[in-house]
């Protein structure tokens, strides 16, 4: 009997839109250009693009290689090249884990994103216009404090991802990344331009790109670098399951680096949006939902033409979110497939699960705070370091470069020994940092 063709994206294109809607998230939008302007501008700028030449894509080409390579969900992938390497079964364990991680941020990510989606509902309706800052900051806190409100954002988003995933690879998902990342590209830039005309451009620009060296802290260094492992969506087996549609062989190196680029470019954008608008208004940048829901609507309330331009950005928001939320029920479903389970079962079985844990992260906020804490401070930064551990000591190196589809030669020696040596020693910091064992063991010395 004929096997089945392998499921694969429509073009390599296809994929680099889907890993950097993966990629891209509200951590770009609402963190990044902050993180940024705080910590020395043009000097964080630089040192971060050198951790995500060290850390973020080695360790990405890493997880899509194991992908392709195993034409399967992460476990199986993982499970195929570890026996073929004469390695143990406990590699599968690495899939299972950043399944796991995906549906747990799920579960809390979709609240946040249903919060999105009521901003778009007040910008097109008008609700905050005109409205001033005690006004905007009290309807907030009303949205955090009903339940009601957030369940039924939360339930529209959730759907709204599981009916993209439902619909397959290249059917939901890829036609998805074809339209919405264009368009939030196209939303970007025409709110860059309204930021330019109506905020303080020149103000927003020195805030992030001014290089202040004397800002640049060891802290800064390692927010730099937790940023960089986080922000391509690693350890969690997102790319991998991703990877496992890569087609044909190309070169998976110059595919990450075109991620890569498009996911700083992004977040740069964002900030270059937002702080404008900020400064003209006399406000105070931060970081943030206090930025996105509050600060920024604010801004929008006195502007010409703040209600067209607040929704268009509410609308950018949604879609950076949503473009995130498909790639994270993904891995899991692929992996329910494999046990012949129905797609359309596998997502809305697993969509259910991630929605009852998001009712459970409106009421309880404990338990919105544990999942975010447990995902982002253990489960992503042990799979990224296992996945580098795995690649780069496990596997054959002949194996490795002819599936990375590198020529072999200074490159492909550099990165293998980035993978082998620097990434696995910068996961590690980021991993120590983000459980404060670093602070713990300063006050100790104090």
């Amino acid at each position: 009997m004929n096997q089945p063709a392998p499921v694969t994206w429509k073009s390599r294109w296809t994929f680099i839109l889907a890993a950097t809607g993966s990629a891209v998230g509200l951590g770009n939008i609402w963190k990044f250009p902050y993180i940024t302007g705080e910590n020395g501008g043009g000097a964080f700028v630089l040192v971060y693009l050198a951790c995500i030449l060290l850390i973020g894509i080695p360790v990405m080409i890493a997880e899509i290689m194991v992908g392709r390579t195993g034409r399967s969900d992460p476990i199986h992938s993982m499970l195929a090249l570890s026996r073929e390497s004469g390695g143990t079964k406990v590699w599968g364990l690495v899939g299972g884990i950043g399944m796991i991680a995906g549906l747990m941020i799920m579960m809390f990510y979709s609240v946040v994103a249903g919060w999105a989606l009521e901003y778009v509902f007040q910008s097109v309706s008008g609700n905050y216009h005109g409205a001033d800052p005690a006004q905007i900051e009290a309807h907030f806190n009303e949205l955090l404090t009903s339940d009601s409100q957030q369940l039924i954002w939360h339930s529209l988003f959730s759907f709204i991802t599981a009916t993209v995933v439902a619909a397959g690879v290249a059917k939901g998902i890829g036609k998805a990344v074809e339209i919405l990342m264009p368009l939030l590209f196209l939303f970007l830039i025409i709110l860059v331009g309204y930021s330019a005309i109506n905020g303080d451009f020149s103000a927003g620009l020195h805030f992030m790109f001014d290089t202040d060296f004397s800002r640049l802290s060891g802290d800064a260094i390692l927010i730099a670098m937790g940023h960089a492992f986080f922000t391509l969506s690693l350890g969690m087996g997102a790319i991998m399951a991703y990877g496992a549609y890569f087609p044909g062989h190309a070169s998976i190196g110059k595919t990450v680096m075109t991620i890569a680029v498009l996911d700083t470019v992004i977040a740069l954008l964002a900030g270059m949006a937002m702080f404008p608008l900020v400064f003209a208004n006399g406000l105070t940048p931060g970081q943030g939902p206090g930025l996105m829901f509050v600060t920024l609507p604010v801004a929008f309330s006195n502007m010409t033409g703040g209600v067209f331009f607040g929704s268009l950005f509410f609308a950018l928001v949604s879609i950076a979110a949503l473009s995130s939320s498909i790639s994270l029920i993904e891995p899991g479903v692929a992996w329910l497939e494999k046990q012949n389970i129905n797609r359309r079962l596998s997502t809305y079985g697993l969509g259910l699960i991630a929605w009852v844990g998001g009712v459970a992260s409106i009421h309880y906020s404990a338990v919105f705070d544990a999942l975010d804490y447990i995902t982002a401070n253990i489960m992503l930064p042990l799979g990224g370091l296992l996945i580098a551990l795995f690649v780069g000591w496990r596997l054959d190196p002949k194996r490795v470069l002819d599936e990375t589809g590198m020529a072999n030669g200074p490159l492909f020696s550099a990165w293998r020994f980035v993978l082998r040596f620097i990434a696995p020693f910068g996961i590690l910091v980021v991993f120590l940092h983000s459980l404060g064992l670093f602070s713990a063991l300063q006050a100790l010395f104090d």
